[in-house]
């Protein structure tokens, strides 16, 4: 007798992905974000709240639907990569609009935010804050102006404001959300390519039965 565990592997368990934990930040962060700097009413706010939350719910729908189609898997994991695409232009277009710069993957701030790791939206805006006052964003020390080994100094970004700090850090956790699903489709597409899905799989197991 077949057993069910054959016919369709273990799937889900999303939450453990990297990409669903940096994608949800990334809602989480853009939700406050939005609700600070963009107006309540506008479209542009349910946009990108909405493209942000598609990026979360696709990752998790398309782990959810691994074990009967890695057809689905794929097109849904690029969905979630194409709605942070959709909502990194909006960041992008927040700072062109506004003539604040937008970091380049050069500046050490971009490093460093990687380097933290940050857990939750409160870590992002504890960081922001730290930027702002020229803190090194970890210790909470105050570091010389002089110390290339910390961040750039306040003064060396006389027009550092919090609207440009907090969408240059979400384009940070943007980039690197959609960096781990590039290796995530990647992964799948090759999965998909060895193993076959579902169908391929219920006419192997059809076949040791006869």
């Amino acid at each position: 007798m077949i057993k069910i565990e054959s016919l369709i592997p273990k799937h889900g368990g999303y939450q453990n992905l990297k990409t669903f934990q940096v994608a949800q930040l990334v809602y989480d962060v853009t939700v406050r974000f939005c609700d600070r700097y963009i107006n309540k009413f506008s479209r542009t706010h349910d946009q990108m709240v909405q493209a942000a939350r598609s990026g979360v719910q696709n990752i998790a729908k398309g782990s959810l639907a691994s074990g009967t189609s890695k057809k689905t898997e794929i097109k849904l994991t690029n969905v979630a990569r194409a709605s942070l695409g959709e909502l990194k232009l909006d960041y992008q277009d927040f700072l062109r609009q506004r003539n604040l710069p937008e970091w380049q993957n050069k500046d050490p701030r971009y490093a460093q935010l990687i380097a933290l790791r940050p857990k939750t939206a409160d870590d992002v805006a504890k960081w922001v804050c730290a930027q702002k006052d020229g803190l090194d964003g970890q210790d909470g020390q105050d570091r010389p102006n002089g110390d290339s080994s910390s961040i750039m100094s306040i003064e060396s970004i006389p027009s550092m404001t919090f609207p440009e700090i907090a969408a240059n850090a979400v384009l940070i956790l943007i980039t690197v959300a959609m960096s781990l699903l590039n290796r995530q489709l990647e992964a799948q597409g090759n999965t998909f390519m060895k193993e076959g899905g579902f169908t391929e799989r219920l006419y192997r197991l059809r076949s040791k039965c006869r």
